[in-house]
This record gives structure tokens, sequence and C-alpha cells, in this order.
């Protein structure tokens, strides 16, 4: 099986409560949404992938697609230092859209030492249910739809939730001062339902360097969540200050 794969490259985690740590990226072409705010633009399969062969300075080879996961684990091992890393993040896009791949390419990251950290929209717990159990972390976006501009998909976040609560999880919602609150207050309903104790991260919106998420409201809104989650945390994407990748 082969699939086409947009970068891979070796970073600093720039999201959430893993804040900090080295990973080797894998990011997917491809997503089942268009969120307002995404800044992952769709390449087209027609692209190669890009392998960035100097961690940090941006300079890039281009391999050919769509690869298997035998060449993408080749250029993993050929590319980075991996006693650096101990996670690998796949991302996107959206991964879970390439399950069938994933299932062959994850026992063999594990091989290698690797954890597997697994950055998705959540929308796709059919996909998720064949893989899991090779997951060491679940990423799991909430969209919220007037913030992402996307149908309501409540029933399919609560179904994705039940099944990621089997392994590492944690649930972000991207948020700025025109983020409907009684649709925030759903996405709080939802995660203190299934599992009161799940990670909540308030990510606010960067737009152009810019916070869109007012130091008030991000208050206010982590209050809000506080009353019904044990552990909430407000996160903005540090890659984005640092230049990273």
């Amino acid at each position: 099986m082969k699939c086409h794969i947009r970068e891979i490259f070796s970073s600093v985690q720039g999201e959430g409560p893993y804040l900090g740590i080295r990973q080797i990226f894998v990011r997917f072409e491809g997503c089942n949404l268009s969120c307002h705010y995404c800044d992952t633009k769709t390449h087209g399969k027609g692209a190669g992938c890009s392998v960035e062969v100097d961690p940090g300075n941006k300079k890039f080879i281009e391999a050919d697609n769509p690869m298997s996961s035998s060449d993408l684990l080749g250029i993993i091992t050929g590319s980075f230092d991996l006693s650096l890393h101990q996670w690998v993040s796949i991302t996107g896009g959206e991964p879970l859209l390439q399950a069938g791949y994933l299932m062959e390419l994850l026992p063999g990251l594990r091989d290698l030492g690797l954890k597997i950290y697994l950055e998705t929209n959540g929308t796709l717990p059919d996909d998720l249910e064949r893989i899991v159990d090779m997951v060491d972390v679940v990423a799991m976006d909430i969209k919220l739809p007037g913030t992402s501009g996307c149908q309501p998909m409540w029933n399919r976040h609560s179904q994705f939730l039940a099944i990621a609560g089997r392994t590492g999880v944690f649930v972000k919602i991207v948020m700025d001062d025109g983020a409907d609150v009684s649709e925030y207050d759903t996405a709080l309903d939802l995660l203190s339902r299934i599992d009161a104790s799940i990670t909540l991260v308030i990510q606010p919106v960067t737009l152009n360097g810019k916070c869109m998420l007012s130091p008030g409201r991000a208050l206010y809104l982590q209050s809000m969540a506080l009353k019904r989650l044990r552990d909430v945390r407000i996160i903005p994407q540090a890659h984005k200050m640092m230049d990273q990748l």
C-alpha cells in the first residue's frame, strides 16, 4: 500500500500539553474538513514529499510520492538521529483517512522505539478503532461549528472520544473572541459526560502572528471549563512564536 505524504521533519511539538518535546513529524496529505483557521493547506497529490535534512534550517529534499510504509521508514532511519527522538507525530491533514496505511506503518515505527502521537480532527471513529491499540497519545480536536466553519459533529466527536479513551488522550478546542459560547458549552458537556479527567487545551487562534483570544476572554472560558473538568489549560501555538515548522 502507498500513500501521499506531504512532509517529514524533526522539530518540537508546538501545541498542547506535550509542548516542547522533540518529535519526528509525518504530515499526511488530505483532509475531510476545511476549517477556517487551518494553517495546513493541501499540496495536491501531484506533489512530492518534502523531507527536511537539516532540522531547524528549513532545508529540504524531495522524495517521491506516493510512498510505501517501508519507503517512509527508510527515510526516517536515514534522515534523523533516532537517539534524539522518543516520539513520532502522525499529523495532517487528517491521517485517519489513511487508516489502512497506518496499520502497516505504526508497527514499524514502534519497532524503531518510537511512541505514536496521533493528531486528528476527531471525526472518524471507525478508522480510529482500527489503530487505537497502536497509538500512545491521541491529540483530538473538537471542532466548534462557528469557529471552524464546519457542520456540527457532536455525535462523531462523542463516539471518537469514547474510543480514544482506551489510550492516552487530550482534547484541544481552538477559540477566538468571536467563538460561540453555547457551542463551547456543548463541548464541555460532551467531555464531562465521557470523562471529566481528560485534559482540555484551549488554543487561541493565531492570525498573522497575533493572538485572536483576549486575556479576559481566555480566563473566562477556562473558568467555565474548570467547573466541569479537572485539567484545563490555555496553550497557544508556541512553534509559530519560535519560527519552528
